[in-house]
This record gives structure tokens, C-alpha cells and sequence, in this order.
């Protein structure tokens, strides 16, 4: 099992930002809209949305994948 932090984001406390485990299975989960730094850029819904999703791509990444691997 791996843990995936991308590069920069602070350490996140009680979860993980994702796991990779045996089989290539990445789980993703607690996403919100802060950006890497660990703040909210905006107090807009669609905006902090718009930051979860691009969080989740990210932690993919550190997997080598992307969103086409998501089911």
C-alpha cells in the first residue's frame, strides 16, 4: 500500500489524500476545495468544487493516473 501526497500539500491529519494498494486500486477520499497550500481560495460553492476535483486529479497523478481510470 502507498500513500499518495502530492508534492508541496501539507500533511493531512486523521486521513489520507489517497491510496494506492495491491492490484493498482487507488482509493480518494476527504477532498475539499483548499488549494495546496491548505487554504480556500474563494467562498464559492462552484469554485471550491471546481478546486476538489482538480485536488482529486492530482492525488491520480501521484499514481500515474487520471481521471479515464475512475469507475
Amino acid at each position: 500500500m502507498q500513500t499518495l501526497e502530492p508534492p508541496g500539500w501539507p500533511r493531512p491529519k486523521g486521513y489520507a489524500n489517497g491510496i494506492a494498494a495491491e492490484g493498482r486500486l487507488v482509493f480518494v477520499a476527504g477532498q475539499v476545495g483548499w488549494d495546496a497550500s491548505g487554504g480556500f481560495a474563494s467562498d464559492d460553492l462552484i469554485a471550491q468544487a471546481e478546486q476538489a476535483l482538480r485536488n482529486i486529479v492530482a492525488v491520480l497523478a501521484e499514481a500515474d493516473a487520471g481521471p479515464e481510470h475512475i469507475t
